[in-house]
């Protein structure tokens, strides 16, 4: 190799060198950037029964933008020397349609709300993969450095391992359990670090409702059949609303009907009838009765 080639040679190793050099301090400049994934089912429920001592939604109020400020707040603190892309709310709806709640959290800045299915039984259907989607495509495209994510499901496991893969950290955050955990081990075992939230933290934001009353209180109690007309009622207006199918996956439980919906019949029907049926076991039985034979008969 003559001197030529050799000159030629180092000129372009000197191209080389200055053009990674630019690289890497353009990449020096580029700051770090983090997001929040939060479950909202796993909120509601630990939180609402850390605080208010129930996992039911209809029993108190949440005030999610106060929660995300503080989240916000938190990943500031923990995350200092990077950036929020945004917070992601994963919620269940039915129909995948947003709740008026849902829409006030949506219209927040920096929040995006994805929405699972809500099934018959007031499950969340396809939360957890959204989840996964949204973690492994962020660190795919190198969105995000760190992912700090709020929820207890084993079913993330996947997406934490997704995330790590492409090398993002992710950072599990939870609620305080008043008795053992509310977070699944395989999950505490995959993530980079974790984080639990106290009672003194949520109490803010968790606001018990006040027991309703209604103006047919001291009037005589309805008799059964009028409460299993309520029950047959309640059964043919969730036919129409919620669809066939839904309804059709209660079926296989008879006689018995999963918590959320039996507190949803109760409810439904006390807004009826306008008096509580709390201490009616009778009238509760009759209630059942009525929504299963109306159901029963669809079928």
């Amino acid at each position: 190799m003559n001197d030529a080639e050799n000159n030629e040679i180092g000129a372009r190793l000197e191209r080389t060198n200055e053009l990674l050099l630019r690289m890497l301090a353009e990449v020096a400049k580029t700051p770090s950037t983090h997001a929040i994934f939060v479950d909202a089912g796993y909120v509601y429920a630990a939180a609402g029964l850390l605080v208010a001592g129930t996992e039911d939604r209809r029993s108190f109020d949440l005030d999610a933008e106060g929660l995300i400020e503080a989240f916000i707040d938190k990943a500031r603190t923990i995350f200092a020397d990077s950036r929020l892309l945004r917070v992601y709310w994963y919620d269940g709806a039915r129909r995948r349609i947003h709740t008026a709640e849902q829409q006030s959290i949506a219209e927040l800045p920096d929040v995006k709300v994805r929405l699972g299915n809500l099934n018959a039984n007031n499950q969340q259907k396809g939360v957890d993969s959204l989840i996964r989607t949204d973690l492994e495509s962020l660190a795919r495209h190198r969105a995000i450095s760190d992912a700090a994510l709020v929820g207890g499901d084993e079913d993330l496991v996947s997406a934490v391992e997704a995330a790590q893969g492409y090398g993002a950290r992710v950072h599990l955050w939870g609620i305080e359990a008043s008795d053992g955990r509310n977070q699944a081990e395989p999950l505490l075992w995959e993530v980079d670090s974790q984080r639990t939230f106290d009672l003194d933290f949520c109490r803010p934001y968790i606001t018990r409702r006040p027991v309703t009353t209604y103006e047919n209180e001291g009037a005589p109690p309805p008799s059964r059949d009028e409460v299993r007309f309520v029950g047959a009622q309640i059964a043919a207006t969730w036919l129409a609303e919620r669809g066939r199918e839904p309804m059709a996956e209660l079926l296989p439980g008879h006689p018995y009907l999963p918590g959320p919906v039996d507190q949803d019949l109760l409810i439904e029907a006390e807004r009826v009838l306008q008096r509580s049926l709390r201490g009616h076991a009778v009238l509760r039985r009759a209630l059942r009765d009525g929504f299963w034979q109306h159901l029963q008969s669809q079928y």
